[in-house]
């Protein structure tokens, strides 16, 4: 079964989820700080973490993005947990990298169906062809690694499942809709904006000038064509 790592400082609250996911059969680790909760990271490499954004010391938001930037911690799925629940608190956390965000209070059942939830996304097996080539761009399915002019490329793991998705659909205009589905899968929980963050970060990787994408073409009014 998979291992989660919480890191929230509310200790009540910890416990509490922590119960309802062994409960589950979810090995759980814990962390009280983000200085703590990067170093179990680091120690348990957990197939998902749960993160709360308002943390002693290095807070949430900052530790996503170290995550995020870390070739050995980048693939872990990341649910933000916070009391903020403003609109633009959830733009500015899923642009930290997160793959989901839970407002405070959240019933256990929620939260239980959105852990689920994105570890069925991670689980999900790619199409039948290993790999994919575009020019200097290559990935690896299996291996999920990816790789342009011969140097490995760090991906998050949405960012992987997104180039691997446009890849496979090169020319073809794709809808954020679809694009949801494809990536996010048909229960997520993820607003259509989120789609529009990862790609830019995508071209911040791929392009040659990603104010000038030669790769991921905007289709205004409907989404996005990988050329290639």
């Amino acid at each position: 079964m998979e291992t989660i790592l919480i890191i929230e400082d509310e200790q009540i609250l910890a416990e509490s989820l922590s119960k309802r996911l062994r409960d589950e059969g979810y090995t759980v680790i814990t962390a009280s700080n983000g200085e703590d909760g990067l170093a179990r990271a680091h120690e348990e490499h957990p197939d998902l973490i749960v993160l709360d954004i308002m943390l002693p010391g290095l807070d949430g938001l900052s530790l996503c993005r170290i995550i995020q930037r870390d070739a050995e911690l980048a693939h872990i799925p990341v649910i933000m947990l916070t009391a903020r629940g403003m609109e633009v608190d959830k733009i500015i956390g899923l642009e930290s990298g997160a793959d989901d965000y839970i407002v405070k209070p959240v019933a256990l059942g929620e939260f239980l169906a959105r852990v689920r939830a994105v570890l069925r996304r991670l689980q999900k097996q790619p199409t039948i062809k290993d790999e994919l080539t575009s020019n200097d761009l290559h990935i690896n399915l299996i291996g999920r690694r990816a790789y342009r002019s011969g140097e490995e490329m760090h991906l998050t793991n949405k960012e992987f499942d997104l180039l691997a998705e446009l890849m496979r659909n090169r020319g073809v205009v794709m809808s954020r809709d679809l694009i949801l589905t494809k990536v996010w899968g048909y229960d997520c929980f993820v607003d259509k904006r989120t789609v529009d963050v990862h790609i830019r970060w995508l071209r911040e990787k791929i392009e040659q000038d990603s104010s000038e994408p030669q790769r991921i073409i905007t289709v205004r009014g409907v989404g996005y064509r990988f050329e290639g």
